[in-house]
């Protein structure tokens, strides 16, 4: 069973779901960032009982080969979107996807298949192949 699997298990017997992890360097320590959901949202106690419950598990299977720095939060309002569970997720929601022509549509994510996003843009429905994005988030209009 590899880490991720290992923290994804025990996310979920925690009532939540593992969202996304990234390791970063930032001030010279290595942070290592566990994102969970959650129906209902993550509160900083739920956050601080899934970083108890994983921890160990990093003890024995270091993350990056030595010191670094568990995070263990939500992935907040406005969220990267990498993966495919992470689209279908967000359909209904506001998005900005960049593609490698480096186009930008920001609309409402409409449908995710094994192909393509549709976003409804103030332009209309522009459908975005999977593999031609660069990058993309939910954002929040405030």
């Amino acid at each position: 069973m590899s880490l991720e699997e290992s923290i994804k298990l025990a996310v979920e017997s925690l009532d939540a779901q593992l969202y996304d992890i990234v390791t970063t360097r930032e001030h010279d320590d290595n942070i290592y960032r566990v994102f969970v959901t959650a129906k209902g949202g993550i509160n900083l106690d739920k956050c601080a009982e899934i970083s108890r419950m994983i921890s160990p598990i990093l003890d024995v299977e270091e993350p990056m080969g030595g010191k670094y720095r568990l995070e263990v939060s939500s992935p907040g309002i406005e969220r990267k979107l990498r993966t495919k569970d992470h689209f279908i997720a967000s359909v209904g929601e506001k998005v900005r996807v960049k593609d490698i022509a480096t186009e930008v549509y920001k609309g409402e994510l409409l449908s995710v298949d094994n192909q393509k996003i549709v976003v409804k843009t103030e332009h209309g429905e522009e459908e975005i192949e999977q593999s031609s994005i660069l990058s993309a988030s939910t954002y929040f209009e405030w």
